[in-house]
Formats: C-alpha cells, structure tokens, sequence
C-alpha cells in the first residue's frame, strides 16, 4: 500500500509526556464541557469558525461502523450540521468490512452520501472502484489549516485528496484496574519483562492478568502491531506494512513468540483463550471494571476509545480506571494510530459541505466534550475533552505531528487487515488459540497476505 509515514520519535517522547500527565490525574468534572473555547464557542445555534452554506430541502446519508456510544455522540455531530444548514442527515448503520457493505449498496443504486472509512487500504480500494469522488476547495482548506501533512497525506490517492481523517485513535495503551493494582501491590510497566512481571503479580493476588476481546479479531492485530513495531522498529514495520518483507520473515517470528509469552499462558486471559475468543472488545473493557475487588481481569490493552466503554461502568477515568503506555518491547515504546475517514460517495453540494464541515474544529468540537473521541485536527482546544487524562492523550497526539506509525491492518487489503473470519484477524484468533504454532500462523498470514495484495 502506497503511504508516506515518518518516524515515531516525536510521537514517542510525547506519549513519554503523557506518561507522567495521565497516570495519576483525576477525571476531572464537568465544568469545561459547558464552556465556550477557541474552536467551539460559536457551534450552538452560531456561525462556529467554517461557513457552511444553507442546504434547506437537501438530505443525506451517512454510514459509519460505529454502534452504542460512539454512535450516538456522533448523530449529536450530525445533528449540529443539521442545524448549521437545514439539511437532514440520516446514519446508517454499516457491517464490516464496510467495502463490502458499501458495495452491496452501491450495486442496488442506493450507495450513502458519505461513508467513514476505517481503513486507509479502504479509501483506495474506494478510489479504485471509482466510488470515492475527491473533496472540494473548501474542505481542503480547512485540512490545509486544521491538520498536520501526515493526516492529510493519509486521505490521498495518487496525490488527490479524497478522504478527511475525523476521529483519531492512540492504540498503544493499556487500561487497568486501580483498586485491583493497589491490592496486589502491582506497579505501572514500563518494559515488557515489566509488564509480565507485573501480570504475575496481579495474578498471584487472585485476579486474572488481562482481559482479551478476541471475538473481535481487529484487537489482535493491535497487539501484534504494537508488539512488532517495539521490536523490530519503523523501517521494518513500514516494509511489512507495504509487503514489501513476507510474513515469514524472522522479524515476524520473534513478535509473534513474544505474543505467546502472554497468550501462552491461559491463567494470565480472562476465560482463557476460548473464553478470550468469544468476548467481544466492549465487554473486554467493561469485564476489567466491574465486580469490585475481583473483577474478571486487572487490565485490558486498546486505544484511547476504551474510554467510551469505562463510561458504562461506574469506574472513574483517572481515579478507578487509569493508563499506561504499551510498554517497550524493544528499545523504544511503541505509537500507533489509526483513524476514521469522511469519503464522499454521492457528490453533491451537501455532502463537500458535510466534508467542510468534519474538517473543522467545530464538528470535532462537538464530539470532544462527550469523551472517549480524539480529532486530529489541531485546532480543537485540549480544554474541549472532557478529562485530565484525555486533555493529555489529545495534546500529545497533536504533538507529534507527523511522526507517528498508522495501523498496519489499516493500510492493507480489507481481504486481509480488515474482514472478520479471514485473512489476518482469523490467523491471529486462531493463534490466540495455539499459541505454540508460530510457524504455522506465519505461513498462514502469508499465503492471505499474498492472495489480498494481488488481488
């Protein structure tokens, strides 16, 4: 797959910031969420910071992944664009992968306005299908201003920009349990013999280690990801990335028998591994938050968005539920990323305006305030999040500019990074379940990756 990424030293020294920032604040109340800031302080009823014109009569369709929460603090965005414009917006639901939904739609000639991609390997196959229509002036403009080169860079296709990177996501993360860690006497890991170490010793206080929703095989990439980029470092994540390495290449071999220090071991996973592998990633969140002092596991590891799942328990961001980096499994922490798109599907004066209207610090705005969402667009003020902790995640996701490392499932195939049951998501699941056949998972993900990135 064709991008254009740095290297991750800035990203890595501002979540080495946010080390320190975020470990031990407080969730902070609710006081910044009803002021006005820079970005924001127009978006109720005013004109906010981007003209958008009136689209009185106009409607469209918007299809995204997202479901529960992270559906519903969007409709609020969608709803503030209605208001701004007088047109009427409605969400559809979509499945993964969502090249296929959008292409069952597209076939029945009812294809949505705009859909939010998830992957950066589906905004080209969008492109290549030629159903993706690229973005007028007036949302490139506000790209030009609001985001840093690499996010811009991330929406284009053969130079032309056709995606507006909306949402954001820090994947190198991992979220536990306060009172189970105070309990055992567990300390925050900055390594990964720490990190065992410290699953040990949860363990050994009678709480199961990490909660794994493996039923949701995208989770596992994450962790071989975060795994792989530590140890074998960006030129290498980058070349297999691309395939430009296979994926019976040495390099894979060591991360994946680093995974099964942890995999292997089915006392350290919540349920074990068929347990593991019948939890979805909501409940894997919300299992490590609930049941008091003897929860079903002491941590769980995803991105920033886990924070919408903490929400649905009575667990606290920074007091009962608190963070730390994915530790160093190599030299250096590893950053990931990843993201969701706006692409216009149906070209049409609501729809570039609806794509304006993402690329502004108005509509991120909106999403802010209700938590558990990252923009990467740097014009949103840190005090528009809701927390300490996610004023912190955001300013060092701003931070780090252009040097960081996007999901690496994300740029392939969908056939490959992306479809539930197949391709890398099923080898890592059925990895997760035998641990012990590394060879036979490298040989597996090679033979789909092959099969994907000729087709």
């Amino acid at each position: 797959m064709r991008r254009n990424l740095r290297t991750p030293r800035a990203a890595q020294a501002a979540a080495a910031a946010v080390v320190a920032g975020t470990l031990l604040l407080t969730a902070c109340g609710g006081g910044d969420k009803d002021k006005d800031n820079d970005s924001g302080g127009k978006q109720s009823g005013g004109s906010g910071s981007v003209s958008l014109p009136r689209l009185d009569g106009a409607s469209l369709e918007v299809a995204a992944v997202w479901t529960g929460s992270e559906q519903a603090n969007f409709k609020k965005v969608l709803a503030e664009f209605e208001k701004r414009t007088g047109a009427k917006v409605t969400f559809v639901p979509a499945q993964d992968p969502i090249i296929n939904f959008l292409g069952s739609k597209i076939a029945g000639g009812a294809p949505p306005d705009v859909a939010l991609l998830p992957q950066v390997g589906a905004i080209k196959q969008a492109v290549d299908k030629k159903w993706a229509k690229p973005v007028g002036s007036e949302a490139q403009a506000q790209l030009a201003k609001n985001y840093s080169q690499g996010w811009q860079d991330l929406g284009k296709v053969d130079g032309k920009q056709y995606g507006v990177y909306y949402k954001a996501a820090n994947k190198s993360l991992v979220w536990y349990n306060n009172k189970v860690f105070e309990n055992a006497g567990a300390s925050e890991p900055k390594t990964w013999k720490d990190f065992l170490a410290t699953a040990r010793t949860v363990y050994d206080s009678g709480v199961t280690p990490v909660s794994v929703g493996g039923a949701d095989g995208w989770t596992l990439t994450d962790w071989f990801e975060n795994v792989y980029l530590s140890q074998a470092g960006p030129e290498k994540y980058d070349q297999l990335a691309q395939h430009k390495i296979k994926w019976t290449d040495p390099s894979v071999k060591d991360a994946l028998t680093t995974l099964a220090e942890l995999w292997g071991n089915k006392d350290y996973i919540a349920g074990g591994p068929d347990g593991a592998l019948q939890t979805e990633f909501p409940a894997s969140v919300t299992q490590t938050f609930t049941g008091g002092d003897q929860p079903k596991a002491g941590m769980v590891f995803e991105g920033d968005f886990a924070q919408v799942n903490i929400a649905e328990t009575k667990a606290k961001v920074g007091t009962d539920a608190k963070v730390f980096p994915f530790p160093a499994v190599g030299d250096k922490a590893p950053v990931v990323s990843g993201g969701d798109a706006a692409v216009i599907l149906k070209d049409s004066k609501a729809a570039q305006a609806l794509a304006t209207f993402l690329a502004s610090p108005d509509a991120a705005t909106v999403q802010a305030k209700l938590g558990g969402y990252l923009s990467p667009n740097k014009a949103v003020a840190p005090s528009a999040y809701p927390n300490a902790v996610q004023q912190k995640m955001a300013e060092a996701l701003i931070a780090a500019g252009d040097d960081f490392r996007f999901d690496m499932s994300d740029q392939a195939p969908q056939a490959f990074g992306g479809t539930p049951g197949k391709g890398e998501w099923k080898a890592l699941q059925d990895f997760l379940k035998n641990p012990k056949d590394v060879a036979g998972t490298q040989a597996k993900l090679e033979a789909d990756a092959t099969a994907a990135y000729k087709g």
